[in-house]
């Protein structure tokens, strides 16, 4: 997959079949939307490509509600790259570009910019200045321009009832079978391993300590997690903490993973963890012995989890 940082890097002379959104999530509703555009590129002689935007058009336009979001960009380039999409364009997206009319979007960027043959999108996609218009006017636009415009229904996109809005709320509230069921993937977390204060080697669980560079990342309740990662070559499992250490008074938030069956020294890698199940709440206990304890059965209870998973 080619990736494009802005509409002016792309500069192709084939024709190309677009879908344009922000697609935080990548979830089993944008999947649809995706595997049609894939698809249709096999009948034809082009080839297929989503225009999305970074910032998230929320954190410019509305910054007094801000948004936290549910990929980072690897992390939706990655999940984009593995569906089979030829093309993506983040684009930097800003007010200016937030003020383009309509036909100005569609003639200098759809069609003079990205050579567009056909365009698939949700039949409640509006777009232009103020989000004025609507798919009538781009099916419009497409009669004046030469493109088609594909529709997907609302029985089409209704039959799977999920929205990213949806995701984020049942992650913040730690609900991950609910979150994942609708992603179609367990939720990532992704970061740079880096040295914490080494108490757990110190009570026998050592742990990795992640640190997420994007601060625009949605990250779930405080608590306790199964996880899994792919890690030289092959899965772990593990548990995970979110949350502020309180029993040896922590003062910031850190993301610890104990991995079961793994001893190696991580520091400095990217890693990204799949978050599977929520165990607990993070707890304060009155010594470390019982916290031992605590972080023992948290270890049983995953492993149970695993076992069921096959």
């Amino acid at each position: 997959m080619k990736v494009f940082s802005s509409i002016s890097e792309f500069n192709y002379t084939k024709k190309t079949i677009v879908t344009i959104g922000t697609f935080d999530g990548v979830h089993i509703g944008h999947q649809k939307i995706i595997e049609k555009l894939i698809q249709e590129t096999k009948n034809s002689n082009c080839e297929s490509l989503i225009l999305t935007f970074f910032p998230h058009p929320r954190m410019i336009l509305h910054k007094k509600s801000p948004i936290k979001l549910l990929n980072t960009i690897s992390e939706k380039s990655s999940l984009l790259e593995k569906m089979g999409l030829e093309n993506l364009i983040i684009h930097p997206f800003d007010k200016e570009f937030s003020n383009l009319s309509a036909e100005d979007f569609v003639k200098t960027i759809l069609v003079d910019s990205l050579n567009i043959k056909k365009i698939i999108i949700g039949y409640d996609h509006r777009f232009g200045k103020n989000r004025d218009a609507n798919i009538e006017d781009l099916i419009a636009f497409g009669r004046k321009y030469s493109f088609e415009v594909e529709q997907i229904s609302a029985q089409e996109i209704d039959s799977v009832s999920v929205s990213s809005t949806k995701i984020r709320d049942a992650i913040a509230n730690g609900t991950m079978a609910v979150a994942n069921e609708y992603l179609g993937y367990d939720y990532l977390l992704s970061g740079k391993i880096i040295k914490g204060k080494q108490l757990g080697s110190t009570i026998g669980f050592p742990t990795a300590n992640i640190k997420i560079e994007e601060n625009y990342k949605l990250i779930p309740k405080n608590g306790v997690y199964v996880v899994k990662s792919h890690l030289q070559g092959k899965t772990v499992f593990g548990i995970m903490n979110i949350g502020f250490n309180p029993t040896v008074n922590g003062e910031y938030l850190s993301i610890e993973v104990h991995f079961l069956d793994f001893n190696a020294d991580l520091y400095n890698t990217q890693i990204s963890v799949s978050v599977i199940a929520r165990i607990r709440d993070e707890e304060k206990f009155t010594s470390l012995d019982l916290l031992k304890t605590q972080i023992q059965k948290d270890k049983n209870y995953a492993i149970s989890i695993i076992e069921k998973m096959g």
